[in-house]
């Protein structure tokens, strides 16, 4: 095999050429199995903290324990509710107090008092109007009115009362007969 080697510069001895440029070639392939980049194209590592978002668990640990809170106040309320045989607390215990209260009452109090003194003032005078002066003076108008008019005014008023009305109904009951007795007319004709 050393016979077919062929080195490319002259050497005196071909097979220990061939042996050294072997073990030169093994170096090179280990040395390039080895081999890191140059260049860097891994990216960057995320840090811990964007990765475990400690806020976020801790959020959620509070929602879930008001969760949890908020269950066993139900729980307990249930339990409550059927020991109790579904008596029903539905009282208030509590009174509205509004802060201006007895500045209103003040002044309803002087209101009331208003309003009583001018009842009393409405109360205590005589009223400046004559009924009996406007009766009169409606029955002189009356008097002049039916004196002037051409035709007295109770004449109407009987003559109305003695009107006779005739309904629709009644007027359609006499057509309806009147028809059927045409029909009948016909018939009596044709036989």
């Amino acid at each position: 095999m050393h016979r077919s080697y062929q080195p490319l510069k002259p050497v005196t001895n071909r097979y220990l050429q061939q042996r050294w440029d072997q073990n030169n070639y093994d170096n090179h392939r280990r040395k390039v199995s080895s081999a890191l980049p140059v260049v860097d194209n891994k990216g960057t590592r995320t840090p811990a903290h964007v990765q475990l978002k400690l806020k976020k668990l801790q959020l959620q640990d509070e929602r879930l324990s008001i969760i949890d809170r908020d269950n066993r106040l139900l729980a307990s309320k249930l339990a409550d509710i059927v020991c109790s045989k579904g008596l029903v607390d539905h009282r208030n215990q509590y009174h509205l107090r509004s802060l201006n209260a007895d500045k209103r009452r003040e002044e309803l109090l002087l209101v009331s008092r208003q309003n009583q003194a001018i009842y009393q003032r409405i109360t205590s005078r005589q009223s400046e109007y004559r009924r009996q002066l406007w009766l009169d003076d409606w029955e002189r108008a009356e008097r002049r009115r039916e004196d002037i008019s051409r035709y007295p005014r109770g004449l109407a008023q009987k003559q109305k009362s003695h009107r006779k009305v005739k309904f629709a109904a009644v007027e359609g009951s006499e057509r309806s007969t009147s028809c059927s007795n045409t029909d009948t007319d016909r018939t009596d004709r044709e036989t």
